[in-house]
């Protein structure tokens, strides 16, 4: 937002310009600064917040030789004033854009979750929305949000609480696999206490859990892992399972083709719990303030992503 002319930054009724004009100063610590940033002199800087704190009747700026500094009352107008600001750019943007939102979208997720979910999505949705590009950051760390600049996450599993906002974009079941070779071996389990004689595979990342719950005569049941093998990466883990190296506890939508295939079989399923894995996308920031390149990424998701193909399997895939 530029001031309306080169010497006079304000005029009697351009109090986005005023309010331009206060919150370069109070960033940018002086008003030398803000002039420069602005592209005007700096006495026309000082001729604007001195209009508009006779307009406001109270003092917005302490001034020195050395520095400027914010009153209460200047720091009360300076934070909400940035937010009316924000407002008007994001207004401005969605008019002048309306169905077309454009720029730059930047989301995080899992390897396998950005090859297996995303990937085939991305060219729907730069169909849908041509003015948007991506950058994708495929890893398996949890990333932080704010310090690596990105716009959506996508996470698996159950949430813990945070500053950030999630929209859940589907749900799968959980059940216990393995090979047929692996059960020829080492027996089938045929209830959850049998488990202390199998290699069970787990998870190492924070937010993982050490048991396995069950439901048992109508209660739930927690068996502990004790787990001899651990990743952090939904497909290794289903990799393990496919060469036989003991029990993984998958999602549905990440088993459904092994299982299909026989490669993989389900074991202990009257005692499944039928607990179900959600999907989210995180970001920060309030739902009503998103750009809307970020929202239309988050509406394409959330009607695109699509677990539930996999919920029919023929029951040849029980052990």
């Amino acid at each position: 937002m530029n001031p309306s002319t080169p010497e006079s930054p304000v005029g009697d009724i351009n109090r986005a310009a005023e309010l331009e004009v206060l919150v370069q100063v109070a960033e940018r610590g002086g008003l030398s600064a803000a002039a420069r940033h602005l592209g005007v002199s700096p006495s026309a800087i000082s001729k604007a917040m001195s209009r508009l704190e006779a307009r406001l009747g109270v003092q917005l700026l302490m001034r020195s030789t050395r520095r400027v500094q914010l009153t209460p009352e200047g720091r009360l107008f300076y934070e909400r004033g940035k937010q009316v600001l924000a407002d008007l750019d994001e207004l401005e943007a969605t008019v002048a854009t309306r169905s077309a939102p454009r720029g730059l979208v930047r989301i995080s997720a899992s390897t396998s979750t950005g090859q297996e979910i995303l990937v085939p999505l991305v060219a729907r949705l730069l169909a849908a929305h041509p003015g948007l590009s991506l950058d994708l950051n495929f890893t398996d760390q949890v990333v932080d949000l704010v310090k690596a600049g990105i716009d959506i996450a996508i996470r698996w599993g159950q949430l813990p609480s945070s500053d950030m906002v999630a929209r859940r974009l589907d749900c799968t079941r959980q059940l216990i696999v393995a090979t047929p070779e692996y059960l020829a071996r080492h027996g089938l389990p045929r209830h959850p206490e049998e488990l202390q004689r199998h290699v069970r595979l787990g998870w190492n990342y924070q937010r993982a859990i050490p048991d396995w719950p069950f439901l048992v005569a109508g209660r739930r049941v927690m068996v502990g892992i004790g787990e001899v093998i651990r990743v952090n990466d939904g497909d290794a883990m289903r990799q393990l399972a496919l060469h036989g190296a003991g029990l993984a506890r998958l999602s549905l939508y990440h088993a459904w083709q092994d299982l299909a295939a026989g490669r993989l079989v389900a074991v202990l399923e009257d005692f499944n719990t039928g607990d179900l894995e959600p999907i989210h996308a995180i970001y920060v920031g309030k739902p009503d303030r998103l750009p809307p390149r970020t929202r239309a990424v988050l509406d394409f998701l959330q009607a695109h992503v699509d677990l539930r193909h996999a919920e029919k399997l023929p029951a040849a895939w029980r052990a």
